[in-house]
């Protein structure tokens, strides 16, 4: 990933994205979009999440195993920079990467596109401790990383 510094709160400019990663395609729904027809805001978290989910399940195991082996990733940080509206049935294309390990937490990059991946439409991240089921922070396990090499 390419930015300025290594503040967790900036806004990604230029990514260059982790080798391991996924592409989700994603229909905008009515339920989605605010009077206007525009995505409201908010859903865009809800695509960084199913985007998250697939690249788990893409490298073999799925977020729900993950949990049943001990390990839960609550968001600690959430950033999403808005470039340009999505609408009502608009076809997504939502990519997502892992760009940094840390030693109790890891952070995920998200790139949201129209349908021909040629118009950036957002940009974000989500920031995730590693804790066990009493949210007791705990290091990244071995599996976790090996899961994402």
């Amino acid at each position: 990933m390419t930015n300025s510094n290594n503040n967790h709160g900036e806004l990604l400019e230029k990514t260059d994205f982790p080798k391991t990663q996924c592409w989700i395609t994603h229909r905008v729904s009515y339920g989605e979009t605010d009077m206007m027809n525009v995505v409201y805001y908010a859903e865009y978290l809800h695509y960084f999440e199913r985007a998250r989910n697939e690249l788990i399940r893409n490298s073999g195991l799925s977020y729900k195993e993950c949990e049943l082996r001990g390990l839960f990733l609550p968001v600690r940080e959430a950033n999403c920079r808005y470039r340009s509206s999505a609408r009502y049935d608009d076809l997504l294309q939502i990519r997502v990467g892992i760009s940094e390990w840390n030693k109790a937490s890891l952070k995920f990059i998200y790139e949201i596109y129209d349908e021909t991946k040629t118009k950036l439409l957002a940009t974000g991240f989500t920031l995730h401790a590693c804790v066990n089921a009493e949210s007791k922070p705990i290091a990244v396990p071995t599996w976790l990383k090996e899961l994402f090499s």
